[in-house]
Order: structure tokens, then C-alpha cells, then sequence
């Protein structure tokens, strides 16, 4: 059995442990052998990322192989845009499938041969109820199934009329080839399933050339054998249908067949997991695009500043289970910051300005202050930074009329500007509409940071830039897209952006590139963008630290 070459391993869980008895049993001196198998109608989401890190990551743990599969065979939502961005997303995350990528549509012309024999068997049949028929036919989970007035057809004319559908003679709808399985079976899976319809739609890869496809759950277990998959692992929803995985191998006599195993699929509050639903939010213009930074999308947590690194330890974090759960957003929020808080640096912002001017400081001079970049890596090192007579600070960091335990600034209180002075509050300035505008501050060159002064303490300790020093910048703040996620459908929040147009930074930020990550002190942690635009990756305050240790 392999291992990682950086020598980590997946958590146990009962996936590994099925696989060990596997090895242990009739797969004995064999390797095991996954995929991934995406549908290309969308762009790839956290929840995707976890199937990710689940087979490629038991592949790589056990030396094994692990394919890219891309299930194509519904040309009518499917564009190679998906297909470009889903290997874009993979390899992001430090994945490679090497030189075995794959699509459904590879095996058009085998699958067309296995619905062939299924029909020479007497084992399908073709079917001319529309789709309303056919599932009132079905019945339901109280209500048997009735069978299809033409489920009796002869083996012959089933292949001839198979024939003519794949020739073009029919219209989308008017025939679908089905499996003749059980109608009063339990499992409304095995209730004479379709696998193949008509769909006169140009596919992305193979063209005009075929005008029926195959249904996913005749195409995905047929798939799965020819390249000699050992285990199909995929998502809890696909547990029912595991009886007709089963039962297309073993009535078209596959040697060898993959083992179907399910987990439980990603729920994640505040946030949509469903393609069909991102979908919408993409093309009601909701969002912008599919790597809005507010979507739960692997390109969008790309770009609102998310790491390979944070995304797999979210993954190993929640682990892999059998049954279904809800969690909460806040896990994944922990993980970017565990992952960045050694790595960036801290540097001063200003959001929301408010000017100070120091009164007993000298016009024209200005000093140059030690900073260190980081509290938690000295490894970063210590950068300056100027200080001059007029700075700006938070506005929240003043009230000229405060609550009690309030001690930031306020008329006649002192507090330290971090790595430089104590100033006090001598003049608050109005305009006309009574609104503040300016500080009149004074300032003790007695108390300057790293001198060891000693002589008095202060309370509150806010950061600053220079006025003149600084660099204006846009600052985007996301909030949650979804106000409440216990169910899709949930109520979208109208204000999830927040862009403040007129915010500083301090100087060094001058050599800021794009992609660079810093912590802003106070405000989170923030990655560059084109333009000089920030965007905000996550605040610091971290709920589920708070929880964890509840616990």
C-alpha cells in the first residue's frame, strides 16, 4: 500500500476502511483505481472540492490512479467553457489526473453497442410515452409502477426502431430506449429506467455525429468498467440508484465491476450547493459570474483570495460520513485564516476616514517608524513607515459623546497610535450639517513606541496612516450571499457588497502586486486585485475557534 510522498494520509473513515477489506479480499495484489467524474454544465464548488480531495487524495494515499472523467452525455447544458474551468479548478488545488482524462463521450459508440445487447437479451425496450406518461406510469413510493403499453415489442423491432433513432428519424421525445427491469419493484430506480433519448442538439466534442444519448445511470457504471475503476465514490444522493449500477453490470456480464460507495455530499450554511441554483444566480445577473467572489465556487474562492491549502484542510477538517449534516461556513472561514496568519503581512488601512490633525507636531517633518510585519512570523521581517503632522484614522475610533468602557478616542481622552505615539483629543471639528470632519489632536514625543516609556498607561490603541504618505484605494467587503441556507430557496442578501471608494493604506503598499494577501490591521484579511482594488477574504473575527472551545 502507498503512501503520500509529503507522508500525510486521509483521516480514517469507513470509505478507507471498505477499501483496506477490498485489498485485504478479492482485490488482493491488485491497486485500487478512482475518479472524478464531472458533469460539464457549470463551474466546479466547494462541495466538488471535497469529492476532489476525496478520490485523488485516496488515489495518491494508496500509490494508486485517479481519472478525470468528464460525463458529457447531456450536450443540452454542456459547453467546453465548464470543461476548461473544471481542469483549471483541479490542478488549483494541486491535483493531476496525468495523462488520464477521459469524457463519456469516448464511449458513445460502446454504450450505443451495450444498449444493443441489452435488447437482444430482451432486457430493453423502445418506448413511445411521453415523459408525462412515463412518470405517472412509474408511480410512486406507495404505488406500484404499470407497465409501458409497448414493453412487449419484439427483439426485432426494438432494434430496428433503436436504429432509426439513432439515425435521426424521430423527434426529441417521441422514443426513448428504456431497461426492462421490474415496474412494482421497491426502488423506483429499477422501475424500467430510460437510457437513452433523443436529443438533436450539436455536442461539444463529437458534433452532429450522434442524436441519442445515453441516460447518467446507464452511461456512469458502463464508464466506470472500461477503465477499470475499482470504486465509484460518490455522493449519498446516488445510494438508491446503486441497484441499477449493479444491475447493468452484471446483466451485460462485466468482469470485474467497480464497487459503488456513497458519502454524504457538502451542506454548507449561508451558501448555495447546487449547480441548477448558482446557475440561476449567474444568469439573472444576481452575481457576476460564475467567479463572483460571493459564490461558493472553487473559481470564485479563487478570486475572492481563498488557498489551495485552506480548502483542503476544510476538506480534511469535516471529514467523510455516511449520513448527511449541515456545516457551518464558519469551519471554512477558520481555515483561511489558520493558513494566513503566518504567511502575510500586517499592515494599516483606513476604510472609512476620519482626519486628524496633530497641532504640536512640526509641519514639515516626518520620521520614519519600525513596524513589525507580522506578531506571529519574525520571519517577515519589520518594514517603516511615516508619520507627519496630519494622519488619518477610523471613524469609529471616535465619539465625541462615548458610553462607559469606551476607549478609543474621544474629547480630552489619550490613546497610542500603534508603533508611534500617545495623542489626545483637544478639538473636534464640525461642518455646517454638524457633522465631523477633522480632529485637533496633541501629541507626547515622550511616549514613542519602542523607546520604553513607562511613565503612563492608556487603554486604547488604534491604527493610522499618514494623510500624505498614504495610497487611496477601493476596498470591496463581502458579506454571505444567502441570508439563511437550512434549505435552497433561501432569501438572497441584497447586501452582500459593500464598496468603499475612499480608503488609505500605508505607504508600503505602493509595491503591492496582484494576488498579494496582507492582513489589514483590525479589518481581516484582504487580497490585491487589478486597478488597486482590494477585496476583503475574511474579517478576523473567528466564530468557530469560539465554538470549538465551547466544546
Amino acid at each position: 500500500m502507498g503512501n503520500n510522498s509529503d507522508n500525510t494520509k486521509l483521516p480514517s473513515n469507513f470509505i478507507k476502511n471498505i477499501i483496506n477489506k477490498d485489498l485485504e479480499g478479492y482485490l488482493k495484489s491488485q491497486k485500487i483505481h478512482t475518479r472524478f467524474p464531472p458533469e460539464p454544465n457549470g463551474y466546479l464548488h466547494i462541495g466538488h472540492a471535497k469529492s476532489i480531495c476525496i478520490n485523488f487524495g485516496l488515489a495518491k494515499e494508496y500509490g494508486a490512479l485517479c481519472n478525470l472523467r468528464f460525463d458529457d452525455t447531456n450536450p443540452i447544458k454542456e459547453d467546453t467553457e465548464y470543461v476548461d474551468s473544471i481542469q483549471e479548478d483541479i490542478k488549483w488545488l494541486g491535483f493531476d489526473w496525468e495523462d488520464r482524462k477521459y469524457y463519456a463521450s469516448d464511449y458513445f459508440k460502446k454504450l450505443y453497442d451495450y444498449a444493443i445487447e441489452l435488447i437482444k437479451m430482451d432486457k430493453a425496450f423502445i418506448c413511445d410515452l411521453s415523459a408525462d406518461e412515463i412518470r405517472e406510469y412509474r408511480g410512486n413510493y406507495d404505488t406500484p409502477g404499470k407497465e409501458s403499453p409497448y414493453r412487449n415489442r419484439s427483439i426485432e423491432e426494438n432494434l430496428k426502431l433503436f436504429e432509426e433513432m439513432k439515425n435521426g428519424l424521430y423527434a426529441d421525445g417521441e422514443k426513448v430506449l428504456r431497461a426492462k427491469i421490474d415496474m412494482t419493484s421497491p426502488n423506483i430506480n429499477m422501475r424500467d429506467p430510460v437510457i437513452y433519448r433523443i436529443a438533436k442538439v450539436s455536442h461539444h466534442r463529437t458534433g452532429d455525429k450522434w442524436c441519442i444519448y445515453p441516460m447518467y445511470d446507464f452511461a456512469h457504471p458502463l464508464s466506470d468498467a472500461l477503465e477499470h475503476i475499482t470504486h465509484s465514490i460518490c455522493t449519498l444522493e446516488f445510494e438508491d440508484h446503486r441497484l441499477l449500477y449493479d444491475w447493468f453490470l452484471k446483466e451485460l456480464n462485466i468482469e470485474e465491476p467497480p464497487k459503488q460507495i456513497e458519502f454524504a455530499r457538502l451542506n454548507l450554511t449561508n451558501t448555495l450547493m447546487s449547480k441548477r441554483y448558482l446557475r440561476q444566480l449567474v444568469e439573472n445577473k444576481v452575481v457576476d459570474g460564475w467567479d463572483d467572489p460571493r459564490m461558493p465556487t472553487i473559481s470564485g474562492l479563487r478570486k475572492r483570495g481563498y488557498t489551495p491549502e485552506s480548502i483542503k484542510e476544510f476538506c480534511d477538517k469535516i471529514g467523510v460520513a455516511k449520513s448527511n449534516s449541515m456545516v457551518d461556513i464558519s469551519i471554512l472561514e477558520h481555515c483561511i485564516r489558520e493558513d494566513l496568519k503566518d504567511k502575510t503581512k500586517t499592515v494599516m488601512g483606513v476604510l472609512n476616514p476620519l482626519k486628524v490633525i496633530i497641532t504640536n507636531y512640526p509641519k514639515e517633518e516626518v520620521e520614519y517608524l519600525d513596524a513589525e510585519n507580522s506578531r506571529t512570523n519574525q520571519q517577515l521581517g519589520k518594514r517603516k513607515i511615516p508619520f507627519s503632522r496630519e494622519i488619518y484614522i477610523e471613524k469609529e475610533d471616535f465619539m465625541e459623546n462615548p458610553p462607559k468602557k469606551y476607549f478609543r478616542l474621544y474629547p480630552g481622552n489619550e490613546v497610542r497610535l500603534k508603533h508611534a505615539y500617545f495623542i489626545k483629543c483637544e478639538n473636534v471639528i464640525k461642518n455646517e450639517s454638524g457633522n465631523v470632519t477633522e480632529l485637533h489632536c496633541t501629541y507626547d514625543k515622550e511616549t514613542k513606541s519602542g523607546t520604553g516609556f513607562t511613565g503612563r498607561k492608556v487603554k486604547g490603541t488604534l491604527h493610522w496612516v499618514s494623510a500624505n504618505h498614504s495610497i487611496k484605494t477601493k476596498v470591496k467587503l463581502y458579506d454571505y450571499l444567502m441570508k439563511d441556507s437550512e434549505e435552497e430557496g433561501s432569501v438572497i442578501n441584497e447586501n452582500s457588497l459593500k464598496v468603499l471608494e475612499d480608503c488609505y493604506l500605508e505607504e508600503s503598499m505602493k509595491e503591492a502586486k496582484k494576488g498579494d494577501r496582507y492582513q489589514f490591521m483590525r479589518h481581516g484579511y484582504f487580497i490585491c486585485d487589478e486597478g488597486n482594488v482590494y477585496t476583503r477574504i475574511v474579517s478576523l473575527k473567528d466564530k468557530w475557534s469560539k465554538i470549538k472551545d465551547k466544546k
